[in-house]
Order: structure tokens, then C-alpha cells, then sequence
């Protein structure tokens, strides 16, 4: 049997590491509620308290995450629409998140898109919970998926398919949240929605994206500040895994939406480096997926 000194040492130590521990976000919200009139602003202070308490304090998977290594997010919401007496929210969300880069100061944006359909309904006085099993409140689903889809996201820039399980679970409570009755969440409702985010990320035709995600970070990204002319051509070559994906699944918009918040990185890594013949060949890559950003993909040429 223990001694009481050499429990209260094991209690001791184990209470150590809990708090050691941080969780996986460093997440800040913000609500922009202007087109909302009318209304007591503090229903809307409580929620975005809410909505951080939960992102920051919540633990979503059993990794530990020292604090450095928390995942630096932003939740920008807009309110277009609030119902008092129901305590419906219509809003649209932009999700942001960084990844910092080794051995320097800069971070590359790992993740920018936005829900056009980020609607809930919420109580000033709600306690949020969140049950993986079972998917009964909206808002709590809404943070627990692109809670797993940042981390699944940043485990894969760290190693190749290194966030596998956590995407799973992403997939998973996209399965559980069917009955929900908001927009977002199911097949076929548009090509952007939750559903077709992590759908399409899981799907066997885009290894080579989740593979460009390691390739782009983790070899090219980390590697500059030692070698930028090494970086710089691993990106390059990091970019075919780009081109595969959109050829072997035309329709998936992750890869116009990768090229979309990256476009102004992709630009700095190219404008006025590398030879003339690596960075044509990158333009016409990059513009064969997204001509929209045309503007920006010139400068890579200069």
C-alpha cells in the first residue's frame, strides 16, 4: 500500500501534468452583431464568452498539446439576423487559423474559408456541453467540427496523414449532426458546405492534397529558413501533389479554396526567385485551378 507522503506525491505529480496540459485552441471570437438593431449587446458579449470558453477550454482529443503548440485561431461572426423570441441567430462565419513556420518569426496561414451558413440557436444563460455520441446542439456541433478540422489539419502538416483520426471524428459528427435542422451539414446541399469540406478531404482521390499539405509545410515552408533555395524548390515540387488532386477530383473546391488563402505566400515564395522556367511552370499550374486569382499569379512571373 502507498504511504500518504508517496500518494500525495503521485497526486501531486498527476495534478502537475494535468495542468502542464493545454488544449489543442488558442481561439479568440468576434462578434460583429452592427446589422442587428435594437438589442440588449449583451446577449451577443455572452455568447462570444461562450463560444471561447468552449473552443479554448474544451478538450477534443487525448493528445497533449503544451501551450506553444496550441493551434492560434479566429471565429469572425457576423449576425445578419436575431430573433429575441426565439433566440435564433443567422450569421456567417469566417474560420482563420495559422501554423507558425520553424525557426522563424512567420506564420502561414493554414486554414481561411468562410460558412455562409453558421446559424444557432442560443440562450444568454446556455451551458454549452458537447457530447460526441450525441449530436443535439447546433452550436456545439458547429465548434467541434472545425475544432477537429483545424487540429486534423495541422496534424497533417506534421506528418503525412498524421491527422487521420481526428478527421475521422470530423467526418463522423458530420454523420451524427444529419438530423440537425440547420443548413450545412448534408450531401449535395452545395459543394462548399461542412459536409463537402471534410467529405472530399478524406476522399482516396485526394491523397495527393493531404500529401501536399505535409509536402508544402513540412518540407518546403520549415525548410526555408535554412536553406531557401531548397525550400522554395520543394514547394515546387510539393505543388504537383496540387495539380494531381484537381485533375483526379475535378469537382472538390479544396483545392480553389487552398489556392484562394495562400495565393499572396504562393506569390512571395516566387516573385523575383527561382529561374523564369520554375516559375511559368508554377503560374500555369496555379492558374489552371484557379484563374480567378490571375492577378496575383502574374507577380509570380515578375
Amino acid at each position: 500500500m502507498l504511504s500518504k507522503r508517496l500518494l500525495f506525491s503521485v497526486l501531486l505529480a498527476a495534478t502537475f501534468i494535468a495542468t502542464a496540459r493545454a488544449q489543442e485552441l488558442q481561439a479568440k471570437v468576434t462578434i460583429n452583431h452592427a446589422q442587428v438593431q435594437g438589442t440588449d449587446v449583451s446577449v451577443f458579449e455572452s455568447l462570444q464568452q461562450a463560444m471561447e470558453q468552449f473552443l479554448n477550454e474544451q478538450q477534443f482529443t487525448s493528445l497533449q498539446f503544451q501551450k506553444n503548440e496550441r493551434i492560434v485561431c479566429n471565429f469572425n461572426i457576423t449576425v445578419t439576423k436575431y430573433d429575441a423570441s426565439s433566440n435564433a441567430f443567422t450569421c456567417t462565419a469566417l474560420i482563420q487559423a495559422n501554423r507558425p513556420v520553424y525557426n522563424s518569426s512567420y506564420t502561414s496561414v493554414l486554414y481561411n474559408n468562410k460558412d455562409a451558413n453558421f446559424d444557432f440557436v442560443f440562450s444568454q444563460f446556455d451551458q454549452l456541453n458537447y457530447n460526441e455520441e450525441q449530436i443535439d446542439n447546433q452550436l456545439t456541433a458547429l465548434m467541434a467540427y472545425y475544432a477537429y478540422l483545424l487540429i486534423g489539419l495541422d496534424l497533417d502538416t506534421f506528418s503525412p496523414m498524421g491527422g487521420e483520426d481526428i478527421l475521422q471524428r470530423c467526418l463522423n459528427l458530420v454523420n451524427n449532426a444529419q438530423n440537425l435542422e440547420f443548413n450545412g451539414w448534408k450531401a449535395f446541399d452545395n459543394d462548399r458546405n461542412r459536409f463537402a469540406l471534410i467529405n472530399d478531404y478524406l476522399e482516396g482521390a485526394m491523397k495527393p492534397f493531404r500529401q501536399l499539405q505535409y509536402d508544402y509545410y513540412r518540407s518546403g515552408l520549415d525548410e526555408m529558413a535554412n536553406n531557401a533555395e531548397r525550400g522554395r524548390t520543394n514547394v515546387t515540387t510539393a505543388l504537383e501533389n496540387l495539380r494531381k488532386a484537381h485533375e483526379d477530383r475535378p469537382l472538390s473546391m479544396l483545392p480553389q479554396i487552398w489556392t484562394d488563402y495562400k495565393k499572396d505566400e504562393l506569390a512571395n515564395i516566387y516573385k523575383g526567385k527561382g529561374t523564369q522556367k520554375e516559375k511559368e511552370a508554377v503560374y500555369e499550374l496555379l492558374f489552371a485551378i484557379n484563374a480567378s486569382q490571375n492577378t496575383t499569379w502574374e507577380k509570380i512571373k515578375q
